[in-house]
């Protein structure tokens, strides 16, 4: 099992007291090795598979999906967003839906309302990474919630993701709202539980070169 390397430090704190218990109190290890645990599973990252085709899009995150609206952003245009709602034992590291180029990022701070509320993709804080697609322009919105204390993306304007390529994290029960241009036939419904690089959540209707 392979980890987020943004939890490597977290790992190393929380392994690094239990062996400090095992040597000075063996009692605390009641404590200390179920959190330690935890620990290793919050930041597991495993290897996913798309089960899709090659003009499939995969979805973003793991989590539910708890609504699909359409939607009108100056990146994107008119699209439809897909809301996946993380819970604090998902998988939380965040992948990049269809390939493409990156061209739009923005920071936003907020609230931090429960994740699965509506007004979370609005209040809360969060981060936009919009990028060209060969279906057209899509986006990626890491929303923080209310246990979610920091949202990480390692991307880069101009930079080039493959379909599946992680691009960052958010730490603790969390949303992600990924917006499919109008060349995508929708694949998923409310209420389907969804994996982060594997579920297919739409497909290109034709090809775009634009």
């Amino acid at each position: 099992m392979r980890f987020a390397k943004d939890g490597y430090v977290t790992i190393a704190l929380a392994w690094s007291a239990v062996a400090a218990g095992t040597v000075l109190w063996i009692p605390s290890l009641i404590l200390l090795l179920p959190v330690a645990a935890l620990v290793l599973w919050f930041f597991r990252d495993p290897d996913r598979v798309p089960e899709c085709g090659p003009e499939g899009w995969v979805s973003p995150a793991d989590g539910e999906v708890v609504e699909i609206v359409s939607v009108d952003h100056p990146y994107t245009g008119t699209a439809t967003k897909v809301g996946i709602f993380m819970n604090p034992l998902s998988v939380h590291v965040n992948r990049l839906p269809r390939a493409g180029t990156v061209e739009y990022m923005k920071y936003v701070p907020g609230k931090k309302w429960m994740a699965f509320a509506d007004k979370a993709s609005e209040d809360n804080e969060r981060f936009y990474l919009g990028f060209h697609t060969d279906c057209g322009p899509s986006m990626v919105v890491q929303i923080a919630g209310f246990l979610a204390r920091r949202i990480v993306s390692r991307t880069r304007r101009g930079g080039r993701y493959d379909r599946g390529q992680r691009f960052g994290m958010i730490k603790l029960g969390s949303k992600v709202d990924v917006y499919l241009p109008e060349g995508v036939q929708l694949k998923t419904s409310v209420g389907q539980k969804v994996f982060a690089g594997k579920t297919c959540i739409g497909v290109c209707r034709h090809e775009r070169t634009d």
